[in-house]
């Protein structure tokens, strides 16, 4: 047999055998067994040195020729394989579009951010300014602009982190009153504001204290500013966290930073003011403390106490979540259990 009779019985032999191929994996290997160097064309072509050289061109040309049809139909074989096996695949994976579509779950903030969220959007509907301030303060903003001088025996009331004689993890979120005060423009208007954040003091945590929690301080400093401005604005407070039903009293306390001073209680949401145990039977639960400005305060800031007054409250947005779902263990609100964080809807 020539050798042109060689390579027409492999092409036709071949051609048939890649029509027949049913998967890529078997073609891809035929391809190289055919066109590799040790393939059945790279042998006929190595007998060419056994022709004349007035034959070896044409032979030449056409094993070319062979080579070329059998690739041609090697990749067209490929397509087709490959087009058969994305149909397959779109008719196994097929989506049906009118069946409804598998819930995505989503996070939602947390409790305690929540509150904070409520008492923002409340107050920025009453003109106030949302003012954050630094965690690690200077005690002069953190104490001594509060009316708490170096050796204050008042300072013993709050267990302090210092870092230096100077510097501190606030304890409250006031410091940040001190700094508005001082850069404040009054012929401009009122300093109508309120501070949020994290507040540190060395408490050992228990189910009603921990060393790390959350406070929202607020102040109003402007002309002819009254108590009952300050009790207007808790009642307010209190109707938006916990429903129009609760009413708040002022009862006579002692903070160094207000004068008068007073702590605010809002009517027990166990037993709606019946008096239970929750309340210690008095019908009400103790929720801020409060006061109008002390003017030592508004000197130090530079601000003239013979012509501006205000007040100025402190609020626990930890506790307010305590009371408003009913928590009995602060903890629960820094352990990160999904179990218990997602009973909070975000409008619960």
């Amino acid at each position: 047999m020539s050798l042109r009779d060689q390579l027409e019985e492999i092409r036709d032999n071949h051609l048939k055998a890649i029509e027949e191929l049913s998967d890529l994996k078997s073609l891809e290997d035929l391809r190289v067994k055919l066109l590799g160097k040790k393939g059945p064309i790279t042998q006929a072509l190595r007998g060419m040195k056994d022709l004349s050289a007035e034959e070896r061109p044409a032979f030449g040309q056409f094993a070319n020729q062979v080579r070329d049809q059998l690739q041609s139909k090697l990749e067209n074989r490929r397509d087709q394989l490959k087009q058969a096996a994305l149909n397959r695949q779109l008719v196994q994976e097929k989506i049906d579009v009118t069946l409804p579509g598998t819930p995505v779950a989503q996070g939602q903030p947390h409790v305690i951010q929540q509150i904070i969220d409520q008492l923002e959007d409340l107050f920025i509907g009453l003109g106030y300014q949302i003012l954050t301030g630094p965690e690690v303060e200077e005690d002069r903003y953190n104490f001594e602009m509060m009316n708490l001088p170096k050796d204050h025996p008042a300072r013993d009331m709050q267990d302090t982190f210092y870092i230096t004689n100077e510097i501190l993890m606030r304890t409250q979120t006031s410091p940040m009153q001190a700094r508005a005060m001082e850069t404040h423009d009054f012929s401009q208007g009122p300093l109508k504001m309120i501070s949020p954040g994290v507040v540190y003091r060395r408490d050992t945590d228990d189910p009603t204290h921990s060393h790390q929690f959350h406070q929202v301080e607020g102040l109003v400093i402007d002309k002819h500013i009254t108590m009952a401005d300050l009790k207007g604005t808790l009642q307010l407070v209190a109707h938006e966290l916990f429903g129009d039903r609760f009413d708040v009293r002022l009862r006579p306390s002692y903070f160094p930073f207000t004068e008068p001073s007073v702590e605010a209680d809002i009517t027990c949401f166990n037993c709606g003011g019946k008096g239970c145990a929750v309340c210690k039977y008095t019908g009400w639960i103790e929720v801020l403390g409060a006061g109008m400005v002390h003017p030592n305060v508004l000197k130090m800031a530079g601000v003239d106490p013979e012509v501006y007054g205000g007040f100025a409250f402190g609020m626990g947005p930890d506790r307010f979540a305590m009371l408003k779902y009913g928590v009995d263990d602060i903890r629960n609100f820094y352990l990160n259990d999904e179990r218990f964080l997602t009973q909070f809807s975000k409008k619960g």
